[in-house]
């Protein structure tokens, strides 16, 4: 039987790396992002990639592409909730209602709408279950400055997590959440330049290659149905986590 993936925010960085990855390892991945010409950049790097436009803090758009996974393959066995977006270095006072609400919707919303689709429709499928893979951040247990919304989202991650894995055990659903620090991607380009640290002080940061995100991933996705790994961190050696602040 394949094994059917969902992989949000596949247009680029982690998203991109884990949606290759999952394909190379035998699934079918269904890669969803806002941007059509990414995605098929994506879905062009390895077979049994498919491109399917979603935004994923859209409650009808995200119908949409459960309602069209349902349609083509039937089931779902693995989703990746990826999609984010972050409002960084900006001190709190300064933030503005829509910078805050704008991290929300994609973040905490977003997160949502696609793993409660996912939950229901791995619940009702025969044979029934799967697993959701939720992408934290290392900010889900500290902050760095100027990142409230951020922050604060990747904490309701969190506690999404853990509610979806407890909830999930009636319907054989795992749930797990991965927290990555300082993967090179676009949105990290600007570490090398140097970040704004809690003593104040503005530094460059080491990056790790995110093929080591895209193989833990993958690995979480290999555990059989009894297994989990509820949290994972996965970060550059060297970056200012342990002792931050």
């Amino acid at each position: 039987m394949l094994k059917i993936a969902l992989v949000t925010g596949a247009g680029s960085g982690i998203g991109r790396a884990c949606a290759v990855a999952l394909a190379q390892a035998g699934w079918t991945v269904v890669g969803c992002g806002r941007k059509q010409a990414t995605l098929d950049e994506t879905a062009a790097m390895a077979p049994g990639i498919e491109a399917q436009v979603c935004d994923v803090a859209d409650e009808a758009s995200v119908a949409a592409l459960f309602a069209a996974i349902k349609e083509r393959h039937g089931r779902l066995d693995l989703v990746f909730n990826n999609a984010g977006t972050s409002v960084l270095f900006t001190n709190f006072g300064d933030l503005t209602f829509e910078q805050w609400r704008g991290v929300m919707e994609v973040n905490v919303n977003g997160a949502f709408l696609v793993a409660h689709a996912a939950y229901r429709m791995m619940r009702d499928q025969t044979p029934r279950g799967g697993r959701i893979i939720n992408n934290g951040s290392i900010s889900s247990t500290m902050p760095r400055p100027g990142s409230a919304p951020y922050t604060a989202s990747k904490h309701a991650i969190s506690g999404l997590t853990r509610s979806i894995a407890l909830d999930g055990r009636a319907h054989d659903i795992a749930c797990g959440q991965i927290d990555i620090g300082n993967a090179a991607s676009d949105m990290t380009q600007a570490m090398q330049q140097g970040v704004p640290q809690a003593d104040g002080s503005v530094k460059a940061e080491p990056l790790m290659d995110v093929a080591h995100v895209a193989s833990t991933v993958t690995h979480m996705a290999s555990l059989p149905a009894e297994a989990n790994m509820l949290f994972v961190n996965v970060m550059a050696t060297n970056m200012p986590f342990i002792g931050r602040g």
